[in-house]
């Protein structure tokens, strides 16, 4: 549905995107994550046609971006970051008049305006004036508008900025619908959202492609195996002379603390291909150590994302990413 490929974008001697590809297959949901000023918001732009790239090619559904602009937009829906809304019109009026704009035929408008307005909960509001919509509701619209033509491909930058927790599930569950019609590219800050709606995602910094796969697969790359994260009844000391046996294979273990009223938690990193719990279990149960807690935990889409850019941050001699510094808390939590 999107292929891009060697992609740039400068604004004099800023460059913004810096030669980046990638592709989105049909049907695939794609999360679009970096820190702010990574270059999302200029890459949806050059996709959906707002922007020229300075090099390298854009195709959506086959089509290039420059040459077949027009073709491009009807193919594509974009909810951009604040939703340019008439708030003088009406609901209804003003889908009517984005249909028309988008080419749909005269005959066909209201059934597409109407099932629109079904797909995004706004039958009720079909009379109400946009500008008296809370913020929710005018997200909503905003989604309307983008799907009034049926089109193929959704682009949704930061669908849920400044909604409320509740508006923020409603316009999630909406867009979770919708995922099983279109294939979906999806800018959020808020990582857990994307993590509950992907299939897939990219992290793009300072221009800069960092990663690209499926969640499980990132965290694969990074941690080689899940961690394991053990609560035991003893001292520090007791607890980790009884997992003896187990450290030797687990050269990087992460953490071990004592977490109050008697019990030590222990969290452990084994080689690639490695699942000791049974092994725990057998050394503390040995030992004659209450066990309390013994799981396996992957990385969060929160840690990776914490993980790659604080990578790369190191990597090009960076002290601090551009969402912000890195500490060694968020390390330590990462692995946790």
């Amino acid at each position: 549905m999107i292929s891009v490929q060697k992609l740039t974008k400068r604004f004099g001697e800023v460059v913004a995107v810096d030669d980046i590809s990638f592709d989105v297959a049909d049907g695939e949901v794609m999360g679009f994550l970096g820190p702010n000023g990574a270059g999302k918001s200029t890459t949806i732009r050059i996709l959906t046609g707002y922007l020229p790239a300075t090099s390298g090619t854009v195709q959506v559904a086959g089509l290039d971006v420059l040459d077949r602009s027009l073709e491009v937009r009807a193919r594509l829906g974009y909810l951009p970051e604040n939703v340019p809304l008439y708030v003088e019109m009406r609901v209804e009026e003003y889908l009517h008049f984005r249909a028309r704009l988008k080419g749909v035929a005269a005959r066909a408008v209201k059934e597409a305006v109407g099932r629109a307005m079904a797909q995004c909960g706004l039958a009720h509001m079909r009379t109400r004036i946009v500008g008296q919509l809370s913020k929710g509701y005018r997200q909503r619209v905003g989604l309307a508008d983008a799907l009034v033509a049926r089109p193929r491909l959704l682009i949704l930058d930061e669908p849920t900025g400044g909604l409320d927790p509740h508006q923020r599930r409603e316009v999630l569950d909406l867009i979770r619908g919708l995922a099983r019609e279109h294939t979906v590219l999806l800018s959020s800050h808020v990582l857990a959202e994307i993590e509950s709606i992907a299939t897939r995602v990219m992290i793009i910094q300072k221009g800069r492609l960092l990663a690209d796969g499926r969640p499980a697969e990132l965290a694969a790359r990074l941690q080689g195996a899940p961690r394991v994260r053990v609560e035991a009844r003893g001292r520090r000391d007791a607890v980790l002379h009884a997992l003896t046996p187990v450290l030797r294979d687990c050269p990087e273990a992460c953490d071990a603390d004592e977490i109050g009223e008697g019990w030590t938690r222990v969290v452990l990193q084994p080689p690639a291909g490695r699942d000791p719990r049974e092994a725990i279990a057998e050394a503390l149960r040995a030992a004659g150590l209450p066990l309390r807690e013994l799981v396996r935990r992957q990385f969060t889409l929160e840690e990776l994302f914490l993980q790659i850019t604080a990578r790369a941050a190191e990597k090009s001699g960076d002290s601090m990413s551009e969402a912000g510094p890195v500490t060694a808390r968020d390390r330590v939590e990462a692995r946790r």
